[in-house]
């Protein structure tokens, strides 16, 4: 069977930007053929351990991911089936009973902070693609993001960056960027990269027949 479904990876590290990026580029393509899977839903499942056990893992580094799951599922939807994502609940560690139904895409933008290192994932990539955002920049919008929508206090979000995020940043997803296809700078409001990229997918949907 030809495969017709393009992966887009898209990563970099916390707070970068991938998520804006991906989700700026989907909803300004308007198209039902496109959609965006995170990484994070595929963090392990851990509600067998307590909550103050489950606050002491270290989510920066690719031992909290079911990355096989993640590639069985890549696999499931170039050959045209439909998967259930899991869902993840920040505020408790934990994956949600919910799941998120998708399939037959024509490209799939898949993004995270770890997706290079495996290489597994990789070659699963069409292009692969880095957020090349300064570290204080990801860190400012880190604490607003945790604070805000995941119920962190501002002083445990500064101890899990200086304790897990940075250390597991210089350790694994800098050093993946030499695996990227195209470097992104500013961030994900970058909008030269923006419309770049948004050429590119319409083209491959053109190729795809799918406009």
């Amino acid at each position: 069977m030809k495969n017709n479904t393009i992966i887009i990876g898209i990563s970099g590290a916390s707070a970068s930007g991938k998520s804006l990026l991906a989700n700026t580029i989907v909803s300004e393509l308007s198209s039902e053929h496109v959609v965006v899977i995170s990484e994070d839903s595929y963090y392990k499942d851990f509600s067998n351990l307590s909550f103050a056990e489950r606050e002491k893992i270290n989510f920066d580094h690719p031992d909290a991911f079911d990355h096989q799951l993640l590639q069985q599922h890549l696999l499931a939807l170039q050959k045209g089936c439909e998967i259930e994502v899991p869902c993840y609940d920040f505020k408790k560690h934990a994956r949600s009973v919910e799941t998120r139904k998708i399939g037959k895409h024509a490209i799939i933008v898949l993004e995270g902070i770890l997706l290079f290192v495996e290489s597994y994932l990789r070659q699963l990539m069409d292009i692969r693609i880095f957020m090349d955002t300064p570290l204080d920049i990801c860190l400012l919008r880190r604490i607003t993001r945790d604070v805000l929508a995941r119920s962190r206090s501002v002083q445990s979000v500064i101890d899990q960056y200086e304790a897990t995020v940075r250390p597991m940043y210089l350790q694994f997803i800098e050093p993946s960027k030499r695996y990227a296809d195209v470097i992104v700078p500013k961030g994900g409001e970058n909008r030269i990269a923006i419309d770049l990229i948004k050429a590119k997918m319409r083209e491959m949907l053109k190729e795809n027949h799918q406009v």
